[in-house]
C-alpha cells in the first residue's frame, strides 16, 4: 500500500567527518587559499587536511558534502 515503506536499495555509510574535523575544515576553507591560488579548491582543501593530519583520507567530495551542510 502507499502508506508501506520501500525497503532501502542501499546502506546508510557514517560520515567521514566528524565534529571537530568538520570545524577545521569549515575554518581552513574561511582562511586566506595558499599562495599562487586566488581561493580553496575542494581538492586543495581534502589535500591539506590528510596533510595536516586531521584525517588519513577524504575525497574532495566528502568535503564538498560537508561543508555544503554546513552552509
Amino acid at each position: 500500500s502507499l502508506l508501506e515503506r520501500k525497503p532501502e536499495n542501499s546502506p546508510r555509510v557514517a560520515p567521514k567527518l566528524r565534529g571537530e574535523q568538520e570545524a577545521r575544515l569549515t575554518q581552513l576553507a574561511c582562511s586566506a587559499p595558499p599562495a599562487g591560488h586566488a581561493r580553496w579548491s575542494l581538492r586543495l582543501l581534502a589535500a591539506r587536511l590528510v596533510e595536516s593530519e586531521i584525517i588519513d583520507s577524504i575525497s574532495h567530495e566528502t568535503a564538498r558534502r560537508s561543508l555544503k551542510k554546513a552552509d
